[in-house]
């Protein structure tokens, strides 16, 4: 069978992460559940030939562009997987790939945005924070992991209203690093933090070492992009309709949550 990669979306809330864990929901229990019950499993098989995901996402946090690839038969389209997948994961597009990809190891690239809620964040403050974090870097002051830290990283801020919408691009991060760039980011633009200490993090004798940055909150963070030199995806377009439509469901849902939540809030003398 041919290998192919699948773009998912996911809205990351009510799953413990991407990866599989013990007793706990998880996005990769809910994909290989549909997989049997498509009956690309191969019984006894835990996952099916080749497989491999374009990385783990924490508890909480959402996708859209995470890839997964594995050997699947010819009719197996984003649409045929999205008839046995919950409302909360969504394929919506795919590629065909060669023998041998890993959905991995071989991404270029990956694309995170934070959403930060930050209407009195002071902007130029924020950006001059992910101008200094751009660039090479050893970034072990930001992640508990020991190794792996170094990394090029290209760091930028818009508004979006009451956000302020951060867009991380690097080959890969290191755990946690995101969540804790978006705290530090958000602390220099409040004012609670000189710009200096982004230079004292990102130094080699810091003392704010892992502990030192808090890991800011999982909900607001997507990972919104991977890409694989030579690999081009296509859309399904019923696929990603449907994706739209449960989405859409889903904003609705949560607008109307903070609504009443604003309600009572400001009902409360």
């Amino acid at each position: 069978m041919p290998t192919r990669a699948f773009r998912l979306a996911y809205d990351g809330r009510p799953y413990s992460g991407f990866q599989r864990q013990p007793d706990v929901p998880t996005v990769e229990d809910v994909l290989l559940a549909a997989l049997r019950d498509r009956d690309v499993l191969d019984e006894g098989r835990d996952v099916p030939p080749g497989y491999a995901a374009a990385g783990r996402t924490d508890a909480g946090v959402s996708a859209l562009a995470q890839t997964v690839a594995f050997e699947a038969p010819d009719w197996l389209s984003p649409a045929a997987l999205n008839g046995a997948l919950p409302a909360t994961v969504r394929a919506w597009a795919h590629a065909d790939v060669p023998d041998g990809f890993h959905a991995t190891h071989d991404a270029r690239r990956r694309t995170y945005r934070y959403h930060l809620y930050a209407p009195a964040l002071d902007d130029g403050r924020a950006r001059a924070a992910l101008d200094r974090l751009s660039g090479e870097g050893d970034f072990h002051n930001l992640t508990t992991d020991d190794k792996g830290t170094a990394r090029r990283l290209d760091a930028t801020c818009d508004r979006d209203g009451d956000f302020l919408v951060l867009t991380l691009s690097a080959g890969g991060f290191a755990r946690h690093m995101v969540r804790r760039i978006a705290a530090l980011v958000r602390a220099v633009g409040a004012g609670e933090s000189d710009l200096d200490r982004v230079d004292r993090v990102l130094g080699p004798d810091s003392l704010d070492g892992p502990a030192g940055v808090p890991t800011a909150p999982a909900t607001p963070l997507v990972l919104a992009d991977v890409t694989y030199p030579g690999v081009d995806f296509t859309v399904d377009p019923d696929a990603a309709e449907s994706a739209r439509e449960a989405f859409a469901d889903r904003r609705v849902a949560a607008l109307t949550a903070a609504r009443v939540g604003g309600d009572l809030c400001d009902g409360i003398e």
